[in-house]
C-alpha cells in the first residue's frame, strides 16, 4: 500500500520545515508547537482574507497519511475585524494534476461550535477537523486549498495579501500539498 508523506512545505516543494517566503508573515505569528512525544508537523502562511481573518498557521497530525486512513488538520486564525455573518471554512483537496475530483471539507469552524460571527478581534481561533484519502487510492499527490465560504450568497472572503511564494487562486490560498510515497 502506498503511504502518502505530508509535505510542510507550500510550493515551491522541496523544502520540508517553513512555508514558501520562509519567516516573511505577520508579526507575532507562529506555526504551533507539537505537543511532546507528538508527531504533529506544522507549516506557517500569513494570508489576509479581505482584512478581516489572517490564517496564521496549521499542523497536521499525523504528518503521514496511508489511504484509507486520517490526519487531523488544525488551523489557526487570527482575527483581524469582526466578521457579523456565518462564514464557513472550505477546505479543497484537489488533485494538482487535474486528474482526480476535488473533495470538498466545507465546515462551521470549531466543530460547528465556533461561527465566525462568535470571533473577536485580536483572539486566535483554532479549527480541527479530518481529512482522508478512499482507501484504494493512487493519486499521486493532493493539494489542499483554504478560504472561507458565505453559503448564503456563494460568496467567498477575497483574498488580500499572501506571503511571497504561498499560491492563491480564487480567493483561497494553498496550505500543502500530500505526496504519494511508496
Amino acid at each position: 500500500m502506498r503511504h502518502l508523506r505530508l509535505l510542510l512545505a507550500l510550493l515551491p516543494l522541496g523544502c520540508i520545515v517553513e512555508a514558501p517566503g520562509g519567516d516573511k508573515q505577520s508579526p507575532g505569528a507562529s506555526a504551533p508547537a507539537a505537543r511532546p512525544g507528538s508527531r504533529a508537523a506544522g507549516v506557517r502562511n500569513g494570508a489576509n482574507f479581505d482584512g478581516k481573518v489572517e490564517l496564521l498557521a496549521a499542523s497536521f497530525n499525523p504528518p503521514v497519511l496511508t489511504p484509507g486512513d486520517v490526519t487531523e488538520v488544525k488551523l489557526y486564525f487570527r482575527v483581524l475585524q469582526p466578521l457579523p455573518e456565518d462564514w464557513q471554512v472550505f477546505v479543497h483537496a484537489e488533485d494538482p494534476e487535474g486528474k482526480g475530483a476535488r473533495t470538498n471539507y466545507d465546515h462551521v469552524p470549531g466543530g460547528g461550535k465556533r461561527p465566525t460571527s462568535s470571533w473577536r478581534v485580536g483572539e486566535t481561533i483554532e479549527d480541527t477537523f479530518a481529512i482522508g484519502l478512499p482507501a484504494g487510492s493512487t493519486q499521486r499527490a493532493v493539494d489542499l486549498w483554504v478560504g472561507f465560504w458565505l453559503p448564503r450568497t456563494d460568496g467567498r472572503l477575497p483574498v488580500r495579501a499572501a506571503p511571497e511564494g504561498v499560491r492563491t487562486d480564487n480567493n483561497r490560498v494553498l496550505l500543502a500539498r500530500v505526496l504519494a510515497q511508496p
